[in-house]
């Protein structure tokens, strides 16, 4: 029984406001700073209230870039961005689904040594692992490629192991009303594994454009010129500015844009997001 209280409703608002408030005050920094000059941040304050410059800072990185810092106009930035988690969450989704169904559905020797081996890799992180992978990318042609950005990010144990999990949930009984029907392993699984599998695939691809999106150290070793630049390096590359100031509006103008493609996954997959999360049975 939950128990009614008004100071304890109070208490819990205020809380979370505190918390929302806490959370959200970057936030509206970087947005008002992205609505100034250069000029109002020379007192090294910043400004509280919104400014006159909005479009012009958005327009100039849009279709100029940052000449200072080398970064180049930003929808180009935000695209490379894009093929990048967009590969990234996809790739992971295809390739771990399809392990996951040959690891449940199909009876094979050593079939859990290869799931138990796939599984170990998750205490090997791309940071433990990052210097043989460039080595062989760096050998194969790959460097400054979206091959390149994307290829050594597409294999995931977390993924293979929540499908697989998915799956032994799965009754058999359907298992053997599709083969009483003459369906075959491809057919079960695309009409009856991926449908029941929609809440689940829906929430792991906004947490895999997330990571991919937010990739830092990986396009920073693979990138060799600005053509392939991510926003989160252009970012990064722009607030490194040798012997002289950083441009703050341009820099946070770019910081509000890069948070926009997240933000909007989030939003319109938030509903399947949610409920892949907390769904337990089929």
């Amino acid at each position: 029984m939950v128990e009614n209280r008004r100071f304890l409703n109070l208490l819990a608002h205020l809380v979370l406001i505190l918390g929302v408030a806490f959370v959200a005050f970057p936030v509206y920094i970087a947005l008002i700073a992205s609505t100034h000059g250069q000029n109002d941040f020379l007192s090294g304050l910043i400004p509280l209230l919104p400014g006159h410059d909005t479009i012009r800072n958005y327009s100039a990185m849009m279709t100029q870039g940052l000449a200072s810092s080398g970064a180049p106009p930003l929808w180009l930035m935000l695209g490379n961005s894009l093929i990048m988690a967009l590969s990234i969450s996809i790739g992971k989704i295809a390739i771990s689904i399809i392990s996951a169904f040959a690891i449940v559905y199909f009876r094979f020797p050593g079939r859990m040594i290869a799931f138990w081996l796939i599984f170990v890799t998750l205490m090997l992180p791309v940071e433990v692992r990052i210097l043989p992978t460039y080595k062989v990318v760096a050998e194969l042609g790959m460097l400054n490629t979206y091959a390149g950005l994307t290829v050594p990010l597409i294999a995931s144990a977390t993924a293979t192991f929540l499908f697989r999990q998915v799956f032994l949930t799965i009754p058999e009984e359907l298992m053997e009303a599709a083969r009483i029907d003459g369906a075959g392993p491809m057919k079960f699984f695309w009409d009856i594994l991926l449908p029941l599998s929609r809440t689940n695939i829906a929430a792991l691809f906004v947490i895999l454009f997330i990571y991919g999106w937010n990739q830092y150290l990986w396009p920073l070793l693979v990138t060799t010129g600005t053509d392939h630049y991510t926003i989160v390096l252009g970012i990064k590359r722009m607030a490194d500015i040798a012997d002289q100031q950083p441009e703050w509006n341009f820099i946070m103008a770019t910081v509000v844009l890069a948070m926009v493609p997240p933000v909007l996954v989030v939003i319109f997959m938030q509903r399947l997001f949610v409920k892949g999360l907390i769904e337990t049975e089929k």
